[in-house]
Order: C-alpha cells, then sequence, then structure tokens
C-alpha cells in the first residue's frame, strides 16, 4: 500500500546506468555450459533450483526467462538479498543463481563457482571470455538491471530537463563511466 503511484506520480528525469547478470553455478554441477545446463534441467525436471535475491529481483527474472525460453523445470528458491543466496549456491544447496557480475565474479575467480554466460546483449568487458546467453544457445535471451532517476510528478519540465543535463554529463565523464 504505496502512498504514492509509482508511474503517474513521477517524471523520469534519465537513465543512470544499467548492469547485466552472470549465471552462476556450483562447481559440482555437471554442467560446463548454457547446453549442458540445459540438458542437465530437462534430464531431471523439477530437480534443479535457482537462488535469486528476492521475488521479483533482475536474478528471479532472469531465471523465470530462462525457463520460458528453453522449456525447463527448475525451482526458483527466493533469498532476501543475493548474499545469502551466493552461499547457498557457494554450499551447493541450490544449483545456480543469476547475479550481478560485480558480486559473482569474485566467486568465480576464487572457484566457489562457475560461470556459464551473461545475461545481456553483449559480452561483458568484466568477463569477455563468457559468452552471452544467445550466444550459448538460449535464442532471443537479453535480460539486464537498470537504475534511473526520477522527480516528483509536479517538478517544473525545465528543471527535469536541467537535471536530465547535468546527470548525463557526470555518467558520461570517462572516470564515472569506467566504473
Amino acid at each position: 500500500k504505496l502512498p504514492y503511484d509509482p508511474v503517474r506520480d513521477f517524471a523520469p528525469v534519465t537513465l543512470v546506468a544499467s548492469q547485466q547478470l552472470v549465471l552462476l553455478v556450483n562447481p559440482s554441477v555437471a554442467a560446463k555450459s548454457v547446453q549442458e545446463l540445459i540438458r542437465l534441467a530437462r534430464a531431471k525436471p523439477g530437480q534443479l533450483t535457482f537462488a535469486s535475491a528476492g521475488n521479483g529481483s533482475g536474478g528471479h527474472l532472469s531465471g523465470e526467462l530462462l525457463k520460458i525460453l528453453a522449456g525447463l523445470e527448475i525451482t526458483h528458491v527466493p533469498y532476501k538479498g543475493i548474499a545469502p543466496a551466493l552461499v547457498d549456491v557457494i554450499s551447493g544447496q541450490v544449483t545456480m543463481t543469476f547475479a550481478s557480475i560485480i558480486s559473482g565474479l569474485p566467486h568465480v575467480k576464487s572457484g566457489k563457482t562457475r560461470a556459464l554466460a551473461v545475461t545481456g546483449a553483449h559480452r561483458s568487458p568484466a568477463a569477455p571470455e563468457l559468452p552471452t546467453m544467445t550466444e550459448a544457445g538460449v535464442r532471443g535471451y537479453e535480460s539486464s538491471t537498470w537504475y534511473g532517476l526520477l522527480a516528483p510528478k509536479a517538478t517544473p519540465r525545465a528543471v527535469v530537463m536541467k537535471l536530465n543535463r547535468e546527470v548525463v554529463a557526470i555518467v558520461n565523464l570517462p572516470e564515472v563511466k569506467s566504473h
């Protein structure tokens, strides 16, 4: 019961950033690629699980998109944040997760998880060796999370436009863009 309508009561200012996710599995999972994971899931319908940071999170929606596009029966396990979800993927309690590259790659580099693909339209500069889900054989797959800036609906248009110009200029600074 929000005291506002998220569509009606805000004026969009600008997109600030977007990020793709990375599909991670526990190293004990007998799949070294997305196609192997799909074959495994089809051989064991309903037995594989995917953790997320909670219902409606980017990881949850990314997992549901995989289920739809690949025709899989895998069980969603929602957590209260990505940290406990990753702990259970690392410990083998859950088969896989879709995590942000920032939170997921350190566990790949330490060998605690295995990365199979990224969810965006293009390979990630942070992990160029990883294919996109589409390159890995899941046709039409693209998922990312994004962050935007909104103002109250009653904000004068000139103020919204000034905010837009200033934020876009800041976001495009080389030292900001490189992070």
